[in-house]
């Protein structure tokens, strides 16, 4: 397969997702960097990796990857993608979560862990970091995505539950009241200081899911809508700090280098 067939093939899940696009960019070009240090493909550990999109679009670079999930529904999922890609061999899927990650891979044994939409969900998240800089090798990277509290804030108010959105804003753990669906959200001060705690370096720090959590469906009917809110995801997203729409995304996805 082509390197051109690949990326149009591994990216059909990630990249032409509204929701996804501009964190499959980043975690792109930084496998192929690294590939590029490297002179090898990557170990990949995808932590809460679901039905696999992202696993299956790395593998398709060449990279090795073993999916981390504790369901078992999402892993058969994960299992029929993986069938219908040409990538089959280098994607292994293992039940279990961060409290597992020192059975399932060896100290210092991984160069790219992505944890995507998972640290909001660990009982932990200081501990779950710790357990995955042991895993990951010196110099090796954490693609974190994860939510952001000033998103909920604004959709709160949006909504006008000016209550909901001051708990959200003034909460420890960022959320709403007792039925918000998200146990907790970060600011990204919390999350530098926990990644260096944990011993990482942070290298790059961008809002995603700046319009595609709030746009209705209805305006995204055509492939011509879509194609325009990816682009525009696109641009918000690498605004770091021209106009500050970056800090506004549902998510925020940090690079972060063990030291």
């Amino acid at each position: 397969m082509t390197d051109e067939r690949a990326w149009r093939r591994g990216s059909s899940g990630v990249e032409g997702n509204v929701r996804t696009a501009a964190i499959w960019s980043q975690v792109r070009a930084l496998s192929e960097s690294r590939q590029s240090e490297l002179s090898r493909p990557l170990r990949v550990l995808d932590l809460g990796g679901g039905t696999g999109g992202l696993a299956v679009a790395l593998a398709e670079q060449g990279h090795t990857v073993t999916v981390v999930d504790p369901s078992p529904d999402a892993l058969a999922s994960m299992s029929r993608r993986v069938a219908e890609s040409d990538a089959a061999d280098r994607i292994s899927a293992v039940q279990g979560d961060a409290d597992t990650l020192a059975t399932i891979a060896a100290p210092g044994s991984i160069d790219l862990l992505c944890c995507h939409g998972t640290l909001e969900y660990v009982e932990d998240p200081e501990a779950t970091l710790a357990r995955i800089a042991e895993v990951l090798a010196p110099g090796g990277h954490l693609s974190l995505v994860t939510a952001q509290r000033v998103a909920a804030v604004i959709a709160r108010a949006l909504a006008g539950r000016f209550d909901q959105a001051r708990t959200a804003l003034t909460a420890p753990d960022g959320r709403w009241g007792e039925e918000d669906p998200v146990p907790r959200r970060f600011d990204r001060a919390t999350l530098a200081e926990m990644l260096n705690r944990a011993g990482f370096t942070t290298l790059e720090t961008k809002g995603v899911r700046i319009f595609s959590d709030v746009v209705p469906s209805t305006f995204v009917d055509t492939e011509a809508d879509r194609q325009a809110l990816l682009e525009l995801e696109e641009l918000a997203s690498a605004d770091a700090g021209r106009i500050g729409l970056s800090a506004l995304g549902g998510a925020v996805h940090l690079i972060a280098r063990r030291d």
